[in-house]
């Protein structure tokens, strides 16, 4: 009886140690299946600055939300218009003083051609250079600003808003300037601008406008209001936007119907 439970064993052993190994291969198969079928988490990606911002994701009362948007991008449009208006104002008088014969002083003539040089002008002071400035050194009504900031950022809780203060949609062209886009199409080298600060966002965006080639016909109408003594409207100057998206024609009158939309915000 002994000598038959003793086969019995040594039996089983050699049957478990031939079979061993395709259990353990069997295994290790389900368990790196397991692995690779498994989604791999996604980190939190870090903002690229030290700005804390309003939890626009978190609001459920749209009013509010709008409240938030508006209190926190407005006073840095206002910032910058008054800081144009303050430039236009030096210009405007280093012209006067140039019709009337009148030579600028030595500080006046550094800053106007600081000023020319931030617009990406000749530093060339003369009547006409000056007025060719004049197209540039002028303000963006801030309803047209603070619309294109909510339509582009969607209202504040875009990932370009969140991670690089990029309210405005705004590419650059050199590699690390920025974010890279998800989408972005084979072949494309264009990242999203990131900023430092939400005063340098909207500083880039008024340059940006103010200085491109793309929207020289904004500048015209401009000029032409300006002209005519008319008051500078958002509305107007919209539809030297085309340029500004993809969508053409169809972003400006989702533009305009947004400014009309919110009025009420506007000067609260």
């Amino acid at each position: 009886m002994l000598k038959f439970l003793f086969r019995l064993i040594v039996s089983l052993f050699f049957i478990w140690a031939l079979i061993y190994p395709f259990i353990e291969k069997s295994t290790s198969l389900i368990d790196s299946e397991t692995i690779a079928t498994k989604p791999p988490i996604k980190k939190p990606e870090k903002p690229l600055h030290s700005v804390k911002l309003p939890d626009f994701n978190g609001f459920v009362d749209v009013k509010e939300k709008k409240h938030a948007f508006f209190d926190f991008i407005r006073p840095h449009i206002e910032a910058e218009n008054k800081k144009i208006l303050q430039q236009r104002a030096t210009l405007e008088i280093a012209l006067m003083m140039l019709q009337y014969d009148e030579p600028l002083s030595a500080s006046q003539t550094k800053q106007v051609k600081t000023i020319l040089n931030s617009y990406k002008l000749p530093k060339t002071i003369d009547r006409l250079a000056l007025k060719q400035a004049l197209r540039r050194v002028d303000i963006i009504p801030k309803e047209l600003a603070l619309m294109q900031a909510a339509n582009e950022s969607a209202w504040g809780t875009s990932r370009f808003a969140r991670i690089g203060l990029n309210f405005f949609g705004q590419w650059c062209y050199s590699k690390g300037c920025g974010m890279v886009p998800n989408r972005r199409n084979d072949g494309a080298e264009h990242e999203v601008a990131a900023f430092k600060s939400v005063r340098a966002a909207v500083n880039s965006y008024f340059r940006n406008i103010n200085t491109h080639a793309a929207y020289k016909q904004l500048r015209s109408i401009r000029a032409d209001l300006r002209q005519q003594q008319q008051p500078i409207s958002a509305t107007e100057l919209s539809y030297g936007l085309t340029s500004y998206s993809e969508r053409g024609e169809a972003y400006i009158e989702e533009l305009n119907q947004m400014i009309n939309q919110n009025r009420a915000y506007f000067d609260e």
